[in-house]
């Protein structure tokens, strides 16, 4: 039955091959398109719904910083007002339960000590013209704050994690956002990992590793806890909404030794009982997301992410809802992204391949929808490139997912590849238009994005299949597989490989350059960790509790010898030597995951054994860059280094300011010695 089904999918994937020669051999190739369109400032995002349904929050830059702005639900853009004139960038906005607050949480060059801030809308509602004082909820030092909750019958409070008083616990704090008062909940010296709460902003439950491996599920009683639930090392217990009867939570769960998909279960906190809700009816994926109705806390929706996005309604209100959507909307994927308590007014959203996203504003009593805003509507929809899923077999005989994108008008044979690997390693590649990918297909490259083992949402036999297996074992294989697949089909260059990825994914980069030398023309580690000992070692301490159940499972505890040694012989700066491909590394100096340490070392290794390497460091940075100017940067940089060593398109013209800050982050290898000063 094995070989029938390999058969099977060897032949789809190539009719998929065939499909793409057919679209390259009867086009001609896009126009070079502004690489601004890819990585400059969205105009308008991040827009949320009032839980009331009178208004609309969203980003929006002022001064060349992205703030908060405010609009009537119905009324146009053009007549939103100014909230925030933060210096720093603001990342999103969200709002209190009784709507009379908007809030948004900021670190500071992204160190990730976020802070919770509020904005007070009593004045804007009186007429007042002036931008109302936004009021630091957690105003402490070193202390990084993380929200819980902004529970329904209390919706003047949020209930706040603060480490406070241990850098590597947070405590609960139920804050009060008129005063900024806050009372602690409990002292956390149980060392709990997260915390569920219920209506009334109270501990219900609480989620912890088990020594050795393994989580184990509280209930909060009114002195101690109560054990209701554990999982081993290789199974997981997801807490997704508790119900109004304190006494029924969803949760998703693959626990059992048969069991391989998660599940939506039903959980009696009380006993501890789970009852079999769904899973994947196509039983290809785990269970994926659940949507409740935003009073009741009925479920409406479920959604399982395989090739593509499934979404399943669970009522017959909740059918009709999706009806209407399918049939007002453009095809592509829809997501909610915020909707009114009284479901009179939903926000949309619908992306694609080709489409970053398209917000649209849905009155589902009138069948009613509006288009809000698209997330990037200069991009030229009709020249982006097609993402197609597909699979293959590893050496070891396991079904491996992956995407592949082919540039438009060329026919896919012998083409340049950039192999961009995703970060977790706990995440995975889904169907959407992801910029870089979008950008790299623009300049001519293949790119492959591969699900490598260890990858999430495949179920527990998958993802577990990557313990251990990282840089010289099987995960790292899958992305190598990948490449020869391309290679024998003919679509990829064997002398124009690139590899590409951030975090993690920066990590296979360089274990991809390192342990198959040959493989590689080049390689773009970004934030990447280049010694997993330093690296382990230097977590913050938020982390710690946490490391159990994740990182020293799967790439191991330095403070185990054999584990100790094992992550040596698996980081490339100790084989720094065997590195042959040209180098363009990528790191922010404030990036609390990956210190900057990583790249100056390998930059380092490899500048002193007369090894070509580029090295961009953003002072202003954190794990990853974010400001438009840094990323306008470090795309034309990419771009100008692929064009070298694969011989892509590539845009030769640099605005004044962009040319001036890829100056200012580039570094002078031949005077680095020690981790660069964490100053613009």
């Amino acid at each position: 039955m094995k070989q029938i089904f390999i058969s099977i999918l060897v032949s789809l994937q190539l009719m998929a091959s065939t499909v793409f020669a057919i679209q390259g051999d009867a086009e001609t190739p896009p126009p070079l398109l502004d690489r601004e369109l890819f990585f400059g400032p969205p105009r308008i995002s991040g827009a949320q719904l009032s839980p009331d349904g009178q208004w609309m929050c969203f980003i929006k830059a002022y001064k060349g910083v992205r703030n908060i702005w405010l609009k009537r639900a119905k009324e146009p853009f053009e007549a939103a007002r100014l909230m925030t004139a933060s210096k720093h960038p603001v990342p999103s906005c969200f709002w209190s339960r009784n709507s009379d607050y908007l809030l948004y949480e900021q670190d500071k060059g992204g160190d990730e000590m976020y802070h919770i801030w509020s904005v007070k809308l009593a004045d804007i509602r009186k007429g007042e013209k002036r931008i109302p004082p936004a009021i630091d909820l957690t105003p402490l030092k070193e202390v990084r704050a993380t929200i819980y909750s902004l529970p329904k019958n209390t919706p003047g409070s949020i209930i706040l994690g603060l480490n406070l008083r241990d850098p590597g616990i947070h405590d609960p704090y139920r804050v009060d956002i008129a005063s900024g008062k806050r009372v602690l909940l409990r002292e956390n010296r149980k060392r709990i990992g997260s915390w569920v709460i219920d209506r009334n902003g109270d501990l219900l439950l609480a989620a912890r590793s088990l020594p050795g491996g393994g989580t184990e599920l509280l209930r909060v009683d009114p002195v101690g806890y109560s054990q209701i639930a554990t999982v081993n090392a290789d199974e997981e217990l997801i807490v997704l909404k508790c119900l109004e009867d304190h006494r029924s939570c969803y949760v998703a769960s693959d626990a059992g030794k048969e069991v391989d998909l998660l599940r939506l279960m039903l959980l009696d906190v009380k006993t501890g009982k789970m009852q079999f809700v769904e899973q994947d009816p196509e039983r290809e994926v785990d269970f994926g997301t659940a949507a409740f109705h935003p009073v009741s806390d009925e479920l409406q929706f479920t959604s399982y992410l395989g090739d593509r996005l499934r979404v399943y309604p669970k009522t017959e209100e909740a059918a009709l809802l999706w009806k209407g959507l399918r049939k007002a909307l453009p095809d592509g994927e829809i997501s909610f992204v915020s909707v009114a308590d009284d479901l009179s007014l939903l926000l949309v959203r619908v992306s694609s391949d080709v489409d970053p996203g398209s917000i649209y504003l849905y009155e589902p009593e009138i069948s009613k929808i509006t288009l809000q805003y698209r997330v990037r509507p200069g991009l030229p929809r009709q020249h982006l490139a097609q993402m197609q899923p597909l699979s293959f077999i590893a050496r070891d005989g396991m079904i491996i997912h992956a995407y592949l994108t082919l540039p438009r008008g060329v026919a896919p044979r012998n083409l340049p590849l950039v192999m961009y690997i995703h970060g977790g390693p706990w995440k995975r590649n889904y169907w959407r238009s992801d910029p870089y990918v979008q950008f790299l297909a623009n300049r001519g490259y293949a790119v492959m994005q591969v699900n490598y083992r260890g990858s999430a949402g495949y179920g527990k036999r998958y993802i577990n299949a990557g313990i251990r297996e990282l840089g010289t074992g099987a995960m790292q294989h899958d992305i190598t597989d990948a490449v020869e697949n391309l290679k024998r089909k003919g679509i990829a260059d064997p002398k124009r490989i690139a590899i590409f990825g951030g975090s993690f994914g920066g990590y296979a980069t360089l274990a991809g350059v390192t342990f198959t030398p040959d493989l590689y023309a080049c390689g773009i580690p970004y934030a990447a960790p280049s010694n997993l000992v330093t690296f382990t070692e230097s977590f913050p301490d938020y982390w710690k509790s946490f490391l159990e159940n994740s990182w020293y499972k799967w790439i191991g505890n330095p403070g185990i010898a054999a584990d100790r040694q094992e992550m040596i012989e698996r980081s490339p700066l100790f084989k720094a030597d065997r590195i042959k491909a040209p180098l363009l590394i990528i790191h922010g100096a404030n990036d609390p995951r990956v210190q900057q340490r990583e790249a100056d070392q390998i930059v380092i290794a490899l500048r002193d054994s007369g090894k070509p390497v580029e090295y961009l460091v953003a002072p202003d940075e954190g794990h990853g860059f974010n400001a438009a100017r840094n990323r306008m940067a470090m795309a034309a940089a990419i771009e100008q280094f692929l064009a070298k060593h694969l011989g892509g398109r590539y845009q030769e013209r640099l605005r004044p300011e962009t040319r001036k800050r890829l100056a200012k982050i580039r570094v002078d290898v031949s005077t680095l010695k020690t981790s660069s000063p964490n100053s613009d």
